[in-house]
């Protein structure tokens, strides 16, 4: 009785152990299972528009990511700028800067539309979104063709409004401040030459153009400070224009995975009527 009994039992128990160890990978294997047959009930188009979809999410989350990392690098130059904040905005640093922060919150509203209409399968989010982002990179371009073929006069037009400044220099102690942090800082003088402070103080120069702790100042450095700010923002800022490229390459991935995107829902929808 015993014998017939004890192989039975054995073979419940290890029934029952393979249960207990198979059911710890249900959720997978359930999970996996509904994902294969979602797959397999899918026609070629729907595959189509969910390969789509899940492409244009990822470049669209590096895109809003790369619209952060360019925020973060404007907040980190006005953070380091914030002794020169009562210049002009034409200070090569500071127009840097506020370029910055505007592309970036841009890329970042734009990166998040882009993920929400890839995720809803919206038509309405992603015609607004291509719209958006076209102009974007048309304006990019636009901006890069103008700092390109007019550089120079934009450098003499900022250095006319550096200049026009420097003449409240004795009345703003903000201006007096930032001018004079600005000089230390650079080890500079004027805005293209030292003279640019005979008309402002008669014939002298602010102490900040000589080193510290000279009570009179009467040559002072000669490097001029637009030049020596110009300088500065090449040096730290070569990395942000590889990224800038980059960024518009995905740019481009985008308007093209946002089209088709828009193209697959069109085709779906006509498909089910």
């Amino acid at each position: 009785m015993y014998s017939g009994a004890m192989p039975q039992l054995w073979a419940v128990q290890g029934t029952l152990r393979q249960d207990r160890g198979s059911r710890s990978f249900l959720p997978f294997m359930g999970f996996w299972r509904g994902a294969k047959q979602e797959a397999d009930g899918m026609s070629v188009s729907q595959k189509c528009l969910c390969c789509v979809k899940y492409l244009m999410f990822v470049f669209n989350l590096i895109f809003w990511l790369g619209g952060c990392g360019l925020f973060g690098v404007g907040a980190w130059l006005s953070f380091t700028q914030a002794e020169f904040s009562s210049l002009p905005l034409s200070f090569p640093s500071l127009s840097a800067a506020n370029l910055l922060l505007v592309a970036g919150s841009i890329t970042m509203v734009t990166g998040f539309l882009g993920c929400l209409g890839a995720l809803k399968e919206q038509r309405c989010l992603l015609a607004m979104f291509f719209v958006i982002l076209l102009l974007l990179v048309l304006t990019e371009v636009t901006l890069v063709v103008v700092i390109r073929v007019f550089h120079e006069k934009m450098d003499s037009n900022a250095q006319a409004e550096l200049k026009d400044g420097m003449k409240i220099y004795t009345s703003e102690p903000g201006l007096k401040k930032s001018w004079d942090n600005v000089q230390r800082m650079f080890k500079c003088c004027g805005v293209s030459n030292t003279t640019d402070w005979y008309e402002v103080l008669n014939g002298t120069l602010p102490p900040s153009c000589c080193s510290v702790g000279m009570d009179k100042c009467d040559t002072g450095w000669t490097e001029p400070c637009y030049e020596k700010a110009k300088q500065w923002l090449l040096e730290n800022i070569p990395s942000v224009l590889v990224f800038g490229v980059c960024i518009g390459v995905v740019q481009i991935l985008a308007l093209i995975f946002s089209i088709q995107m828009y193209c697959q829902i069109l085709y779906a929808e006509k498909s089910l009527d």
